[in-house]
């Protein structure tokens, strides 16, 4: 990618698509920074978790999130997340944080602290590919390249339950496909932020697709958009 031209791609679509690890390999690829966004409302579930915050109590959750000033290493690949200064990336994929965490990310003053900081993010960092749930269609409405990611529940319950099994977890194979098919509605249906397809985005399913297959395509689309602005 040209060194010198700021361009901000987003991915968005539900859980289990691979956006976080495919986000990450794609900014690689195209030597740009990766913005990992279901890191912070992870970061919120587990100090909600940890600090016996009761989730309906808001306004309490959002000052301690707030107080724990979350951000980035972007020192380290991919780039560590941080609660008061210290690193909690092991403790944000914990299976209590995984069941929190669309409940915590449907609290809209919690999301609106969200989308300041990740904005604020992409002023300090403005070659960015930012994933999550929102990015295209709510914090970045004007990026230069917007994608969906999507993939069917029974695909998406599958590959995580590999994940699982690879890390020598027990899987129950119907409650993981209960789970997708609960938060795949819990985060389309919130009032603040609901996941949503950008009309202006790239829609990639990734049901028949390897990861690499996705990245592929996902950068074919970049290298024709900027040639396309850079072309007078």
């Amino acid at each position: 990618m040209p060194a010198d031209q700021p361009i901000i791609i987003t991915i968005d679509g539900p859980a289990g698509t691979g956006k976080s690890t495919i986000a990450r390999m794609l900014a690689k690829r195209l030597g740009l920074d990766f913005l990992d966004t279901g890191a912070m409302y992870r970061a919120a579930a587990a100090i909600c978790i940890d600090h016996a915050i009761d989730p309906d109590h808001t306004d309490a959750l959002c000052a301690k999130v707030a107080d724990a000033d979350l951000h980035f290493n972007w020192k380290t690949d991919p780039p560590a997340m941080l609660a008061w200064l210290k690193p909690i990336d092991a403790r944000i994929r914990d299976a209590d944080v995984t069941a929190l965490v669309s409940r915590i990310a449907a609290i809209g003053k919690l999301r609106q602290h969200m989308v300041r900081k990740q904005r604020i993010i992409a002023g300090q960092h403005p070659r960015l590919v930012a994933e999550g749930r929102d990015q295209g269609s709510i914090v970045f409405p004007n990026a230069d390249v917007k994608f969906y990611l999507d993939a069917a529940p029974q695909i998406r319950a599958r590959r995580r339950a590999e994940q699982l099994r690879g890390r020598h977890v027990a899987v129950d194979d119907d409650q993981i496909l209960a789970d997708i098919i609960r938060r795949d509605s819990m985060d389309a249906s919130r009032h603040d932020g609901p996941l949503i397809c950008p009309d202006d985005a790239v829609v990639i399913d990734s049901s028949l697709l390897e990861i690499p297959e996705v990245i592929a395509a996902m950068e074919t689309v970049v290298r024709e958009r900027v040639l396309a602005l850079r072309t007078p």
